[in-house]
């Protein structure tokens, strides 16, 4: 009775974290992260639409010009309709750099966190619920990040570790946990942690390597902000005189 009064209990309790994490996913963190990826999907769906106006619009001029030295005939006009629905056919349904979730390696600062937390939005589900957790909080701290990159060259030291936490670290432990087979992903190590809670450790350690770095290029921002402070408080305030 006993054991059948726990096994209750233990349903009940998933139950009730099915429901938090569906009403997690309705709002919050994880709601900003839908609206993201909707609007990067609906930029590059905008960026297809231009590239096949743009190709209609070559053939056309092309088949113009043509028509204006030779006749071309009802035959030619069937064809270059015909080569400009096979071209926006090819460019619409061509497999974007979106396809499948990656973090290249060869972009600015600013788009590589984008693309980063988009392939957090897209491989969240593959994790378990406290990872889920970790992620949402690195995603919602991405836009301070972003604002702050931008304005750093990315050879900086810092904005070098941020994007090989971005493109190379983070996503290769992800990859790695997804190539481990759930069965056995509940077994504890050497040390007596499980693959899930060495997920955890791993994505709070990244989560917490990011933030220093936002935190050392805010620094540098604020500490410019007040020497420049300073030197107009120096020249122009009180007892100063303006050189013209």
């Amino acid at each position: 009775m006993s054991t059948e009064l726990t096994r209750k209990v233990e349903r009940t309790l998933e139950m009730v974290e099915r429901v938090n994490r569906s009403l997690d996913e309705k709002g919050g963190a994880v709601a900003a992260q839908r609206r993201r990826e909707r609007a990067r999907v609906n930029r590059a769906l905008g960026r297809r639409v231009a590239a096949i106006g743009v190709a209609v619009g070559v053939i056309s001029i092309l088949t113009i010009i043509v028509g204006l030295i030779t006749p071309i005939g009802i035959l030619g006009f069937l064809a270059a309709v015909g080569i400009a629905i096979g071209i926006a056919a090819l460019l619409f349904f061509w497999p974007g750099d979106d396809a499948t979730p990656t973090v290249p390696q060869d972009v600015p600062n600013g788009e590589m966190v984008q693309r980063f937390d988009s392939y957090l939005y897209k491989t969240r589900r593959a994790l378990p619920a406290p990872a889920q957790t970790v992620v949402d909080g690195i995603s919602a701290e991405l836009g301070t990040l972003k604002a702050t990159l931008e304005r750093v060259d990315p050879l900086d030291p810092d904005a070098q570790d941020a994007r090989r936490l971005m493109s190379v670290h983070l996503p290769g432990l992800i990859e790695r946990y997804v190539n481990v087979p759930p069965a056995y992903r509940g077994e504890p190590d050497a040390e007596g942690l499980t693959v899930d809670q060495r997920l955890v450790e791993g994505l709070g350690a990244a989560r917490s390597a990011l933030g220093e770095v936002g935190e050392r290029l805010a620094k540098r921002d604020m500490d410019a902000f007040q020497t420049q402070g300073r030197f107009i408080q120096s020249r122009y305030g009180e007892g100063g005189a303006p050189t013209l």
